[in-house]
């Protein structure tokens, strides 16, 4: 993975290793983009201009630190924990979402440090990270 992307809302700064898949090389090429987030649960999500099918590899069971494209709302998605469509402790995307990468460091501890819940509506900025 050498494509790192940089996800920054308000004082909140993520860094993110992209896989090698058709939605990251269409996010990757897209970028900077952004948008205001919107948060369900424990994710982070936000409608973004990319209009992506979804993959072969698009699953809605997802893991704490995961990044996604969740097709049918042209969201990008960010997963720190439980979701309202949560079965157990694990993050579940509303639908299948193509997956573009992983969070770098830890996202648990993203949870102790910042209130998602504070950052609803903030507006969202994802660029490439030097």
């Amino acid at each position: 993975m050498g494509r790192k992307i940089r996800i920054t809302a308000g004082e909140v700064r993520m860094e993110a290793d992209l896989l090698d898949t058709p939605t990251a090389d269409l996010l990757w090429e897209g970028l900077p983009t952004g948008g205001q987030a919107n948060i369900w649960g424990e994710e982070i999500y936000f409608a973004i201009p990319l209009d992506a099918p979804a993959e072969p590899t698009a699953r809605e069971e997802m893991a704490v630190g995961e990044i996604a494209y969740w097709p049918p709302g042209k969201a990008f998605c960010i997963f720190f924990g439980r979701t309202p469509a949560s079965v157990d402790g694990a993050p579940r995307a509303a639908s299948a979402v193509n997956p573009l990468g992983r969070l770098t460091g830890d996202a648990g501890a993203f949870l102790t440090k910042y209130s998602l819940q504070g950052l609803g509506g903030a507006e969202v900025l994802i660029e490439r990270a030097e």
